[in-house]
């Protein structure tokens, strides 16, 4: 087991499967010596979570919503790992956006995102360390309350 699989059990979580597909596209993909992930939902056992990971987020629902974020989090490096081989090959984590199903008036987004953010400082340390946008927006798939998308530098192997 990797070190920041370790570290991921020591917060408090475990790594899942990579979460199937629902289209036409790959969970992640590298181009150089970046990884992208396409947008990681917060879905346990191909469901999403309850509480937290549906419907509409608001200033009662933000700290259900925070939860959800390391849910959708820990499927963004489920899918990294598929292309790393291991998470201990990341390098840097480059920057996380996150788009939140908001109700109107809600612009506590940049908290929500703060549960993604403080687990990845958390499992890798400095190398956690990234760039954010938190946004938004009316409706995500599925009916959703966010959407995850993670880019991250890693060495590839030889």
């Amino acid at each position: 087991m990797s070190v920041i699989e370790q570290n991921i059990i020591k917060a408090g979580f475990i790594l899942p499967q990579i979460p199937a597909v629902a289209g036409l596209y790959s969970p992640a993909i590298s181009s150089g010596n970046l990884v992208f992930t396409s947008g990681q939902l917060p879905l346990k056992d191909g469901k999403l979570i309850e509480p937290g990971g549906k419907g509409k987020v608001n200033e009662v629902r933000k700290d259900e919503a925070f939860h959800a974020s390391r849910v959708a989090l820990l499927n963004a490096l489920a899918a990294i790992k598929s292309v790393t081989g291991s998470l201990d090959n990341i390098e840097k984590i480059v920057k996380l956006t996150l788009y939140v199903s908001s109700e109107t008036f809600f612009s506590s987004q940049h908290l929500v995102a703060n549960g993604a953010s403080s687990l990845l400082h958390e499992i890798f340390g400095d190398r956690g360390a990234h760039t954010r946008s938190a946004v938004g927006v009316t409706e995500l798939p599925l009916g959703a309350s966010l959407e995850l998308e993670l880019i991250v530098q890693y060495k590839p192997q030889s």
